[in-house]
């Protein structure tokens, strides 16, 4: 395993193995189980980054319950735009629904915060947002639906494991930070 890597000419060090991330996975299934026994949530995933952790989630879930996928984009570089642009919409049979929001980062918020503004436009039973990675220094926007958090981690530029940078690095199996 290598401790260093460059994706995009740019330098990045070792910050969660593989192994590190399939245990907090793993609990955070357990803890999905008994939060939503007797229940049949809809977990809606966030492309492209969430596409590694949702299915690595989803091998640990085992209540009923059905997957959905939405795209929205806000990056560009290291940096967020502050524009959301809606690519893929979001399903439209919420009404009562439990549902559970999957993300790969939440760091300043907004792109959540927009999710879940046309979210609540179908009036869901519940929401609960699920993230394997929470930037808590990075918040601009509070985001009281969020429950599950796989590791808080500074406010630094992170890649692998479903994050990318400029497209590349989200086939890395570990998670890297940026030097």
């Amino acid at each position: 395993m290598d401790n260093r890597i460059a994706v995009h000419e740019k330098e990045f060090e070792l910050l969660l193995t593989q192994e590190t991330i399939y245990k907090r996975i793993r609990l955070m299934g357990i803890q999905l189980n008994m939060d939503y026994e007797n229940k049949r949530p809809i977990f809606i995933g966030v492309l492209n980054g969430s596409f590694l952790f949702m299915a690595d989630l989803m091998k640990e879930v085992n209540i009923s319950c059905e997957m959905e996928f939405i795209k929205v984009a806000s990056y560009h570089g290291t940096n967020s735009t502050g524009t959301i642009k809606d690519a893929l919409g979001m399903p439209e049979n919420l009404k009562d629904r439990d549902v559970v929001l999957v993300e790969d980062i939440i760091d300043s918020g907004q792109t959540m915060k927009y999710i879940l503004g046309r979210l609540y436009e179908q009036f869901p039973a519940s929401v609960a947002v699920c993230t394997l990675l929470f930037k808590p220094a990075a918040l601009k926007e509070e985001i009281k639906e969020l429950t599950y958090v796989g590791f808080e981690i500074p406010n630094e530029f992170v890649v692998g494991y479903g994050l990318d940078y400029d497209g590349l690095g989200r086939n890395l199996n570990h998670i890297y930070r940026a030097i």
